[in-house]
């Protein structure tokens, strides 16, 4: 339970409670479909500013704040905006405590995705939250728990729910284009740069690296780990696989139509090119197996593939997936592409709208949910199911062995080694906020 009260805990994998974070009381916004909705910028890198854009396009929506530990960073988004000095914020709890902010926008690093949602749930927030929607299993389901006790909307940033292609071609799927799909494989597979080797030293001015860590358990600044670099660290980030795996693991899930966890995951994989600090791996194979009911036909497979040091991709793209079925194969591609075959390997003539991911369209289907009513095209259960696909395996490649997961219990069968990583600790780094 996450109680509405000014303190507010977060559970860890092994079921102790950690007290964490400020929690606030609002009202969530209640207005005509035509009221300006205000929204409030969590993260300023560049994805942010690319997202906080996309909303101020829309009509009747302004950004009324934004927020980031880096005071560099702030200024120059709060300037970007054209927003004033009383606007651009180092606290989040302050635009928290605003009752005229509708919608708060999170792109911080992942470690601070589910704990800044949660804390705008309680504050009666909708939430927009980019990818991956958490740092863990179990904050995933946190964050489910407190959209709905709190009534308010969360779209996850998993964009090509929103795009029309995708739409396209996942009904076709759906209405047995290629027979019966049993089994879909995707690939993240791009050239990444080196991190190097860092050292840990003190954080430099305009950080507050206290906010910057958060919720974590404190460790030390290090020069290769803050801005860009944190996610190829176990601590504040989930790798290339929750990083933009996600996109593609996402979409190969809804492909393949499976809306729950898997049972069993077998991963290898390491670093197997770069000579660096990133301790996620550069290289991964990831089998997901969905069981059904166990019989013929019900049974499915989810295959991930990853390289991170290689241009030399399938059918030409880095990002993609294919479908296989009991009466043919689809290729599909966020960056635009489709290709259908029948059991004979001729192609199949398909009317689909072509289009790569469509970001804009996300946010327009969440404004539309806030405002109307609509069913959201990536709600906090979608994003969970395809982002613990990242975790379950990632714990799998780290720990070098097949695990067994329960998908109603969300822990490993009989692996307190494993189920060690399904949470993790928190410190309380909040009192009160100041003047409070």
């Amino acid at each position: 339970m996450l109680p509405n009260s000014r303190r507010t805990f977060l559970q860890t994998g092994s079921g102790g409670l950690i007290a964490g974070l400020s929690a606030w009381n609002s009202t969530s916004f209640a207005g005509a479909p035509n009221d300006k909705l205000r929204v409030a910028l969590i993260g300023c890198g560049g994805r942010g500013t690319h997202d906080a854009k996309l909303f101020q396009k829309e009509p009747n929506v302004e950004i009324a704040y934004v927020c980031d530990a880096d005071r560099q960073r702030l200024a120059h988004t709060a300037k970007a905006f054209g927003l004033p000095e009383a606007q651009a914020i180092n606290d989040m709890r302050r635009v928290l405590d605003d009752r005229t902010v509708d919608i708060i926008l999170v792109t911080t690093p992942d470690h601070w995705h589910a704990p800044a949602s949660i804390l705008a749930c309680q504050a009666g927030k909708h939430v927009y939250v980019e990818k991956p929607i958490s740092h863990n299993i179990r904050e995933g389901r946190l964050l489910i728990e407190a959209a709905a006790q709190n009534n308010v909307k969360v779209q996850h940033g998993t964009q090509s729910r929103s795009t029309q292609m995708m739409q396209e071609a996942v009904k076709l799927l759906r209405d047995g284009t290629i027979g019966n799909v049993l089994v879909a494989k995707c690939w993240n597979i791009q050239k990444r740069g080196s991190i190097g080797r860092g050292q840990d030293t003190t954080a430099p001015d305009g950080l507050d690296y206290d906010s910057w860590v958060g919720p974590a358990t404190m460790i030390p600044y290090r020069t290769n780990r803050v801005h860009n670099r944190w996610t190829w660290w176990y601590h504040f980030g989930t790798g290339d696989m929750g990083n933009d795996g996600v996109h593609d693991i996402d979409y190969t899930r809804w492909g393949l139509g499976v809306d729950t966890h898997p049972t069993k995951i077998s991963a290898i994989g390491g670093k197997y090119f770069q000579d660096d600090d990133q301790e996620f791996p550069d290289t991964q194979q990831v089998t997901f197996e969905y069981p059904g009911n166990g019989q013929p036909g019900q049974r499915r497979i989810l295959i991930y593939e990853q390289r991170l040091w290689s241009t030399n991709y399938p059918r030409n793209v880095d990002s993609g997936a294919e479908f296989y079925g009991t009466a043919g194969q689809m290729f599909l591609s966020r960056r635009g592409k489709i290709q259908v075959i029948d059991s004979e390997n001729k192609p199949i003539n398909v009317e689909v709208t072509p289009g790569a991911q469509d970001d804009a369209a996300h946010v327009r289907n969440f404004i539309a949910a806030v405002r109307e009513g609509i069913p959201l095209n990536a709600d906090p259960l979608t994003g969970h199911l395809s982002t613990s696909l990242c975790h379950l395996g990632n714990i799998s490649t780290r720990l070098g062995r097949s695990l067994d997961f329960d998908p109603t219990l969300e822990t490993f069968v009989g692996d307190e080694v494993a189920n060690h990583l399904v949470g993790r600790p928190y410190r309380e780094h909040w009192g009160r906020p100041q003047g409070a």
